[in-house]
């Protein structure tokens, strides 16, 4: 995942990341399953719990709202 946003230039550290993750599995918003790998310890894999999926499913529409608004601001001030 930190390597994956690097890619899109959002540098983040696994000190910023795991919290965040703890705290969606608290609330219930994502699930953990742990998987044994053949390239060392065992990993642990996050996925979408059917709330975490509405949840994201509101954030994107939040986030389209708020983008248009800022958008807007920044074009007025282009004239």
């Amino acid at each position: 995942l930190i390597e994956a946003l690097a890619r899109t230039g959002m540098l983040t550290t696994e000190g910023t990341i795991y919290p965040l993750l703890s705290r969606l599995r608290r609330d219930g918003l994502v699930k953990t399953q742990w998987r044994e790998s053949a390239d060392g310890p065992p990993r642990r894999y996050y996925e979408l719990t059917p709330e975490g999926r509405r949840a994201l499913t509101g954030f994107k529409s939040e986030w389209l709202s708020f983008r248009s608004a800022v958008d807007g601001i920044l074009g007025k001030g282009d004239k």
